[in-house]
């Protein structure tokens, strides 16, 4: 009896794919209860200069950003960076952060949480509140569920509208 743990394979055309604000889309690929709790990781697309999340923090994972196209715009604690294509950030646990594509750019991201709790019904909750289905108060009050956390973050909400 083998107890070397099964592969997690994610494949494109079969992985389930959420409209979010402003025409982004979020592919889901592999979520905590897939990987016995290591990880949780998605891909999104920005189109030009669109928002991903506004500022927050997690207390219990490490949030880390892979772009692998375009150019994101990054909030890591008081300080807003600009990554490119195959730049990488990992977003501590408690550290406020907020993403989006930089203005003039889309981006394509991949996102991984480690070590994770499921994500996946917090992105689908998003998908049905830009789509009318839910009520915008589900988000922050879903905030202790999915471990997602909102703050004020001013350099961000500065940052976003002098583009």
């Amino acid at each position: 009896m083998s107890t070397t743990p099964a592969p997690v394979i994610a494949r494109a055309a079969a992985a389930e794919r959420l409209a979010h604000a402003q025409e982004s889309v979020m592919t889901l690929l592999a979520d905590s209860s897939q990987t016995g709790g290591a990880l949780s990781v998605t891909r999104s697309t920005f189109p030009d200069g669109g928002d991903g999340a506004p500022p927050h923090f997690h207390t219990g994972a490490s949030e880390s950003l892979f772009v692998i196209a375009g150019r994101l715009q990054v909030l890591a604690g008081e300080e807003v960076v600009v990554l490119e294509a195959g730049d990488f950030v990992t977003l501590p646990a408690g550290l406020p952060h907020a993403f989006g594509a930089a203005p003039g750019h889309d981006a394509d991201v991949l996102a991984v949480f480690a070590p994770a709790a499921d994500r996946f019904d917090y992105y689908r909750l998003l998908e049905r509140v830009v789509a009318g289905e839910a009520d915008p108060a589900e988000i922050p009050a879903s905030g202790e569920r999915f471990d997602n956390h909102y703050v004020a973050g001013e350099a961000w909400h500065r940052a976003r509208s002098a583009a």
